[in-house]
């Protein structure tokens, strides 16, 4: 080999060497140029977010749009430029520059799609409305309310079409009592920015003085200075969520049921009779109060920092009737009536003068009644719920609420505020009920007069009672309230269950419904606007009924055969209370005896028919009655029903 070749072979590494350098710089300087460019990106990006702000802080709409269609084209002209010369870097470059280059690379899009999402945010950013007195109950609404079963805390979800014009850039949560219809002072518990959909979560305080079980809650703005409500109030519709218990409904097989008579608790005239429903009276005035007795003594209760003093003998004797039925596998209700008792705080302060009414408005138009409320409903409920007292499961809150002046009184006012006063109190009793026994079902009572107030002084008809009971809870938060309906014949002294009359009538609006006609309640029921917010028909019992045997018993015992068949074929009532166990003296002397034994202890006719209408005998002690109401077969009954 040549000396001519030998120096060409050594100057290759050289020249090799000084090329390797010159590529690096040329990669260096490229990738310096990125980064420049990358920061022009970055100068654009924050270009439009200035104008954004610009736009938020003064600008019309119009201008916002006007500048930030101007920046996003200039943006993506740019990014445009910039992918054609990363397209053309080679493919046999370093990992490291491949790496950096497409780092960089990535972030340009990361940074011109967030530019993209705010220019449609700006488009797409609601209307910003001013709030009036005629918009602002109505301007958003309250989804929920709803206690949490994982945090335990209450979230109140609020959604509204545009933004509230304000004082600053705040929702604000309220909480309200149950006794309070408006904003007072300025102490909101939470506020948030605004938004078109909103979730407030704040603490339950269960069984504190500040417990917020039983109240109800606002959405507000700023507005000059004062805060201004743009939401209707909402109440914690889920109560159950934090309940210790969960009782089931034992044997519902039949809907046989029975005003049982205490005397007889310790025979086996229930189990003779196959009694598989019961109802109990809890006037107030028995259990409340102390004992002096050294076998019952006082039962104190403590509930949100309150201590209650209930009469440990009554409450023995509630221990016992309720553990007896329970122990004979039979579902119990029990009736809760407010009677006058030596506790005023519970009668309404506009029922206070009422004379010598059976029974009361509940309180629940101030801070003491609906404490005291609370308190005996959780009382209750937590005595009663398997804890070794017996088991309650259905609750009826008073009794035929819409004869105001006979069972329910208060002063005469017009319906929507009656029905405001008793939906109140109810909804106390509801939200205590449920937080101890989640399965329980509590129930508002009505009689037989539906179109209208036939016999009560300036009462009020049952379906409008029930209508504007039905609007009331949904306007505030909807919960799963049930029927204790009262189908007795009109008038009450009529001894057959399937006479008709003027006043029994097939439509909607009839005067009157009793077992002849019960399809009218039970289709009204399955109304779309009466339905629960699960989409089922509400739970309906006949919490009392009952037919004389005054024209004779086997009319009575006939009565009663054709109600069942009725009740039996109607899939929408859960059961039927029959009045009474045994004749009451005060019913009799008003041509109502409405026992299955008389007060001497006999048994009527309708005593057989009773015990055998859900069993296999059936026909056997129930068919005499087709020919007592004048029919051939029990289907002319059911195809009614």
């Amino acid at each position: 080999m040549g000396t001519t070749d030998r120096a060409d072979q050594e100057k290759k590494p050289e020249e090799g060497k000084a090329k390797r350098k010159k590529g690096r710089a040329v990669n260096k300087a490229k990738t310096s140029e990125n980064k420049k460019k990358l920061n022009w990106i970055i100068v654009g990006v924050c270009m439009i977010v200035l104008a954004a702000v610009c736009g938020v802080a003064g600008y019309t709409v119009q201008q916002h749009l006007d500048v930030a269609a101007a920046t996003n084209a200039a943006v993506e002209a740019m990014v445009h430029t910039e992918a054609v010369k990363l397209a053309e870097y080679s493919k046999t470059q370093h990992r490291k520059d491949s790496v950096r280059q497409n780092a960089g690379k990535d972030t340009s899009r990361a940074l011109v799609d967030a530019a993209r999402y705010m220019l449609e945010g700006i488009k797409n950013r609601p209307r910003e409305v001013e709030v009036t007195a005629e918009n602002a109950a109505d301007f958003a609404t309250i989804e929920s309310c709803k206690i949490n079963t994982e945090t335990g805390k209450i979230d109140v979800t609020m959604k509204a079409k545009d933004l509230a014009v304000s004082d600053d850039g705040y929702y604000y949560l309220f909480e309200e009592k149950a006794y309070q219809s408006a904003l007072t002072g300025s102490e909101y518990i939470i506020e948030d920015q605004k938004d078109v959909e909103l979730t407030f979560s704040v603490n339950l305080n269960y069984n504190t003085a500040s417990s917020r079980l039983f109240s109800k809650f606002v959405v507000a703005v700023k507005k000059n200075g004062s805060f201004l409500a743009i939401t209707r109030p909402h109440y914690i519709t889920n109560p159950e969520a934090i309940a210790k218990y969960n009782l089931s409904f034992g044997n519902t097989t039949s809907k046989k049921g029975l005003l049982v008579d205490p005397e007889k608790l310790q025979g086996s005239e229930l189990d003779d009779l196959g009694v598989k429903h019961a109802a109990y009276n809890i006037p107030l005035s028995r259990i409340l109060g102390q004992t002096t007795s050294e076998h019952y003594p006082t039962v104190y209760y403590t509930y949100n920092g309150r201590n209650y003093a209930f009469n440990g003998q009554i409450i023995a004797e509630y221990d016992y009737i309720f553990t007896n039925l329970t122990n004979r596998g039979i579902t119990t209700t029990a009736i809760i009536l407010n009677d006058h008792s030596a506790h005023p705080e519970l009668i309404h302060p506009k029922a206070r003068s009422g004379g010598h009414a059976p029974y009361y408005a509940f309180n629940a138009a101030d801070g003491d009644g609906t404490e005291c409320i609370a308190a005996v409903a959780s009382f209750l409920a937590s005595r009663y719920s398997g804890t070794g007292h017996g088991k309650v499961v259905n609750w009826v809150i008073g009794n035929e609420i819409n004869a105001r002046s006979e069972w329910n009184y208060i002063e005469h006012m017009d319906t929507a505020s009656y029905v405001d006063e008793y939906a109140r109190a109810f909804r106390v009793f509801y939200n205590a009920i449920l937080s101890i026994n989640g399965s329980a079902r509590v129930y508002i009572s009505l009689d037989q007069q539906w179109g209208k107030s036939l016999y009560s002084n300036n009462g009020y008809g049952s379906k409008a009672i029930l209508d504007e009971f039905n609007r009331n809870l949904k306007a505030e938060g909807n919960i799963d309230w049930g029927l204790a309906q009262h189908p007795y014949n009109y008038p009450l002294t009529s001894a057959k269950a399937w006479s008709s009359g003027a006043s029994v009538q097939e439509g909607e609006n009839t005067p009157v419904i009793t077992i002849k006609n019960l399809h009218v309640l039970t289709n009204y029921l399955q109304k779309p606007e009466m339905l629960t917010e699960d989409g089922e028909v509400r739970h309906l019992i006949l919490s009392e009924m009952g037919y004389t045997s005054s024209q004779g018993q086997e009319l009575q015992a006939a009565s009663f055969v054709y109600a069942y068949k009725v009740i039996e074929a109607n899939q929408y009532v859960d059961s039927m209370l029959f009045s009474r166990e045994t004749d009451a003296p005060s019913e009799v002397a008003q041509g109502l005896a409405l026992g299955i034994c008389t007060l001497g202890g006999g048994r009527k006719s309708i005593y057989e028919a009773y015990k055998y209408v859900d069993t296999p005998e059936s026909a056997k002690y129930t068919d005499f009655a087709l020919r007592v109401i004048g029919i051939s077969s029990w289907n002319e009954v059911i195809r009614r029903h």
